[in-house]
């Protein structure tokens, strides 16, 4: 094998179609450039994560017939976070922020996807991360002003700023669960991850993850090599939003549970998602070689 890439979901709710496409492109570019498959339960958002739903990912991914090479799941490597959080905390990056929500949306500008971009009001807490005298807060990551160029496999290149894209983020809230940008930055870094296959609607956190990444290498001792990125479009529902449990998205363990095979399910996917031109049932097998050969 001459890389590694993950599949990823998050046990806040059980997989759907979305999650689907994703896995079939993960393990279609595995299977064409010969990368080890790892699974990864990111587990991070500790408020909405549960057990049904993580044995809900092992069990749906058997019964569609997905197989791994590795596995891990966020919760169990807290020590390892904790560690890097140091690391960044000697190296003056971190600093500790108050705002509240409200004053999030009052007082910084947004971007025009409607994102907040953070104006460094509480830097002047540099310094303060381990005082416990400070009020409940989150830990933000100082994000370096510099313009980070990057290329997707199927969008193209892009060249984008995280300091004027979002300013400087949260990698701990203060509720002390791990971020969903720290934690993956520090797991693609230290499970070896060279590919990196998700949803576009994840493509604008490239930036600040390739920022993050490059200061956790730097503290770690080790050399940084970005890694291969493809964002892959999205299935919406009827509404043509994308599909999310948020919204609860209709699962595939509904579909199982209404007598409907993978194979079913493999072929609405790839029809929905504009791969193929008809909904008809689809092996995995022929199903990951088609999305393999677009590749």
């Amino acid at each position: 094998m001459t890389g590694k890439i993950r599949f990823a979901p998050s046990p806040t709710g059980y997989l759907h179609e979305g999650h689907l496409l994703s896995a079939l492109y993960v393990w279609a570019a595995a299977k064409k450039w010969g990368l080890h498959v790892h699974l990864r339960i990111e587990d991070h958002d500790r408020g909405r994560t549960r057990q049904a739903y993580i044995d809900g990912i092992r069990e749906d991914l058997e019964w569609l017939g997905f197989t791994h090479d590795s596995e891990s799941i966020q919760s169990e490597r807290t020590a390892i976070y904790q560690g890097v959080l140091e690391k960044l905390i000697e190296k003056d990056l971190i600093y500790p922020c108050t705002c509240s929500r409200k004053q999030l949306e009052a007082e910084n500008p947004k971007s025009e996807t409607g994102e907040i971009i953070y104006q460094g009001k509480c830097r002047s807490l540099a310094g303060h991360c381990l005082d416990n005298s400070i009020p409940p807060h989150n830990l933000r990551f100082k994000a370096t002003d510099k313009v980070i160029n990057w290329n997707d496999y199927r969008l193209g290149s892009f060249n984008e700023n995280p300091a004027t894209q979002c300013g400087d983020f949260p990698i701990r809230d203060r509720e002390g669960s791990w971020t969903y940008q720290f934690a993956v930055c520090v797991d693609d870094i230290d499970q070896d991850i060279t590919h990196i296959i998700r949803g576009e609607d994840i493509r604008n956190s490239t930036a600040r993850q390739i920022v993050l990444s490059e200061s956790i290498c730097e503290v770690l001792g080790r050399p940084y090599k970005q890694p291969f990125y493809l964002h892959h479009a999205l299935i919406a529902d009827a509404s043509g939003k994308k599909l999310s449990k948020r919204e609860l998205a209709h699962s595939i363990r509904q579909d199982k549970e209404q007598g409907i095979s993978p194979e079913e399910l493999f072929g609405r996917v790839l029809f929905k998602a504009g791969i193929h031109p008809a909904n008809n049932p689809t092996s995995l097998s022929e199903a990951i070689g088609e999305i393999a050969e677009s590749l």
